[in-house]
């Protein structure tokens, strides 16, 4: 694969995550990363061979200090699908929210002005990285109505509680290592009701760029509890203008505008970072005092639950340069499953032994302009 500044791509490669992996994650990983290199026209391997071959890499997490990602061959935004940051709370949804004052606890690398680039475009809420200050801002929020208590690592809407009062507050930041709060921190963000969770992103691979906003959905996992259950994707050809000039309600909209107003400051506030994979969880719902409000929740620079129907996507407009615009979901259900939609692609269906019986697939709708 070669581009226009001359760089090419000999073999694609997945990177084995850092962390463990379920079976799922880590078998829809190989099948993305099999998936690009079909697209790319050169081999997949899954671990990599000590040669001078120049690698695509797919790594399964935010790739964490500029340094290793030299190891890895990772330069800029066309090497990779995924994301590079320096620092480890970077790669954390820990962003987010600004500290709960100027002489706060912060980790190197902390920048105090990314939560005034954002403003508005997030949800009311800090980040801690001590006991006292996660304290201190859970009680001023808690004045406002009911919070969240996050952990900086959770995915999916998990290592996440809801809280009321100041009782609940303890025994929340009690739940948490003491250790993990200074290293990685916790997030306290209002709350929402009636709420709906928007994915907007850029992607760029294979030679395509592509955009979107859509909505996730939750469902309920072998053990009785909500989790991430999928998402529909609206994908145009094209970055971030070409999205706002797509047909969006209202609240798509500003969920654009908001995801794409994050993504800026980061690239204004944390030097160095780049990424292929831009993916922004986007909240509209009833805030404390009952008025509609609108935020970003989290970052994802990795590969994330919608990346099957990004892949389908990339697919479809590399395969015919005629399609402008079309519609990709991914599904995730929990337990047994006997029918498929029509032209799915599945990409994990079997008994995982951490989770329990899971199927992912994905599938473009008709109707592709």
């Amino acid at each position: 694969m070669t581009y226009a500044d001359g760089n090419s791509h000999e073999v694609v490669c997945g990177v084995r995550s850092l962390l463990r992996q379920t079976e799922h994650e880590r078998r829809t990983h190989l099948a993305i990363g099999e998936r690009l290199a079909r697209l790319m026209g050169v081999p997949f391997e899954q671990d990599m061979a000590e040669d001078a071959r120049k690698r695509f890499m797919v790594p399964s997490e935010t790739v964490v200090g500029f340094k290793n990602a030299r190891k890895l061959g990772i330069r800029g935004e066309r090497d990779l699908f995924g994301g590079v940051v320096e620092h480890p709370f970077l790669a954390t949804k820990a962003i987010t929210h600004p500290l709960i004052g100027s002489d706060a606890a912060a980790p190197q690398g902390w920048s105090h002005a990314f939560g005034a680039v954002t403003g508005e475009a997030v949800l009311k809420g800090f980040t801690a990285f001590s006991l006292a200050d996660a304290r201190k801002a859970g009680m001023q929020l808690l004045r406002r109505g009911r919070i969240r208590v996050k952990q900086t690592s959770g995915q999916g809407g998990g290592g996440q509680v809801l809280i009321s009062d100041g009782a609940e507050l303890e025994h929340a930041l009690a739940e948490i290592d003491l250790c993990e709060i200074e290293n990685t921190g916790v997030v306290l963000e209002e709350h929402l009701s009636q709420s709906t969770t928007y994915s907007v992103g850029m992607v760029r691979g294979a030679d395509i760029t592509i955009s979107y906003c859509g909505t996730q959905r939750l469902t309920t996992d072998n053990r009785g509890e909500a989790v991430y259950g999928g998402s529909t994707l609206d994908v145009v050809r094209g970055g971030w203008e070409t999205l706002l000039a797509s047909p969006l309600s209202d609240q798509e909209r500003m969920a654009v505008m908001y995801g794409r107003r994050y993504d800026d400051a980061a690239g204004t506030c944390f030097p160095g970072f780049f990424a292929s994979r831009r993916n922004y969880d986007v909240a509209v719902g009833i805030e404390g005092s009952g008025r509609t409000t609108c935020g970003v929740l989290e970052q994802s620079w990795r590969l994330g639950g919608a990346t099957p129907a990004e892949i389908l996507a990339i697919e479809a407009l590399k395969g015919d340069p005629s399609i402008a615009s079309l519609r990709a979901s991914i599904t995730e259900i929990y337990g047994p499953i006997n029918e498929f939609p029509p032209g799915s692609i599945v990409f994990f269906s079997g008994d995982d032994a951490d989770v329990g019986p899971i199927t992912k697939f994905a599938w473009l709708e008709d109707g592709s302009t």
